[in-house]
């Protein structure tokens, strides 16, 4: 059965490729991006595939666009949209890390209480999927202002998911590995804008030396079609897992570190 679908974050990456991935799968999709040029350019995206797909402006930090998007009448909610900060979390200035929460954890959750308290009135059967991360199930070092927010995100997913069971709204959480959109890369150059090797303990080489050892690797530079045909498969179906890290291999890796922590000494 088709569904309307609102997905943030779609101006690139998962969430453009989820959007159209859908739309083309015969779904109402409500694509949005955060600022005009994005919205502009999926528009011409969509039209040049002749994908139908309604593309408006979404910026979780504009009160007039969230009072807006909550006027829409959806079936499911794609939280996707994020931003990424990292370095170490012993130095990182703490507005960043604050920044991240805003974008990645509260303005998300702001945004689904809104669908949360319209449908529980209407007793409307919906559905919330997070795309959370890899991260959100464990942090290496250099990410923990990312990963923390992730890590936020399946404690508020978790108990959303059984608040609003007896309302019959479902919860999912989408949780990816390292897939080459460009985000990764992205955001481990954003701690070289303020990591100063006279000031910091943290030497710029290191720093870039480690994000290079986990990004530079074919486990780093995951083709993203493969969690997008995922997404594609996962988002509008009524049945299936509550968390699904993509590929299976990561989920591997990620059971076995966390079972690992237990046996872990300081």
């Amino acid at each position: 059965m088709a569904k309307t679908i609102l997905i943030t974050g779609a101006g690139s990456g998962f969430g453009e490729g989820a959007a159209i991935g859908l739309a083309r799968a015969g779904h109402s999709v409500i694509a949005t991006a955060q600022v005009a040029p994005q919205v502009s350019q999926l528009r011409r995206r969509a039209q040049d595939l002749g994908v139908q797909l309604r593309v408006e402006k979404l910026d979780l930090h504009d009160h007039y666009d969230l009072a807006y998007a909550h006027t829409w009448d959806i079936d499911i909610l794609v939280n996707n949209a994020a931003i990424g900060e990292c370095g170490p979390i012993s130095e990182i200035p703490l507005d960043l890390v604050r920044r991240t929460f805003e974008t990645n954890m509260f303005k998300p959750l702001l945004l689904t209480q809104g669908f949360v308290k319209r449908w529980v009135a209407e007793k409307k059967a919906g559905k919330i999927v997070f795309i959370s991360s890899m991260g959100g199930l464990f942090t290496p070092p250099g990410y923990a202002a990312y990963t923390a927010a992730k890590h936020a995100i399946e404690g508020m997913a978790e108990s959303l998911r059984q608040e609003l069971t007896p309302f019959g709204i479902k919860v999912q959480t989408i949780n990816p590995g390292a897939y080459f959109t460009g985000f990764n890369e992205t955001m481990a150059d954003t701690p070289f804008r303020w990591l100063d090797d006279s000031k910091n303990f943290t030497k710029r080489a290191d720093l870039r030396a480690l994000f290079d050892s986990l990004l530079e690797t074919p486990s780093g530079k995951l083709d993203p079609a493969e969690l997008i045909d995922a997404m594609v498969k996962i988002i509008p179906s009524g049945e299936g897992k509550y968390r699904n890290v993509i590929p299976q291999f990561v989920e591997d890796e990620v059971k076995k570190d966390q079972a690992e922590k237990w046996e872990a000494r300081i």
